[in-house]
């Protein structure tokens, strides 16, 4: 199984602050498959990665991502 990856995308919580909305900031990142969610239960063994240096983890750019090979639910809340 592949490696997911979870972090929260830091655009979108901007945005939410900044116009006091609630788009779901989480993203799960499986291949090149991307789920938006508020809230994501992981069901199984996980380890929360950071960047030691100055490269971001993934492309998009986060620095500190939950990796697991474990099944994950996203969870999305009505607005």
């Amino acid at each position: 199984m592949a490696t997911t990856y979870i972090h929260v995308n830091q655009h979108v919580l901007k945005k939410n602050l900044k116009h006091g909305t609630a788009e779901p900031m989480i993203t799960i990142k499986n291949g090149k498959t991307n789920v938006y969610c508020h809230e994501v239960e992981i069901n199984g063994p996980s380890r929360v990665v950071s960047s030691s240096s100055d490269k971001p983890l993934l492309s998009c750019g986060p620095r500190v991502v939950i990796a697991t090979e474990s099944p994950v639910t996203p969870i999305v809340r009505a607005s």
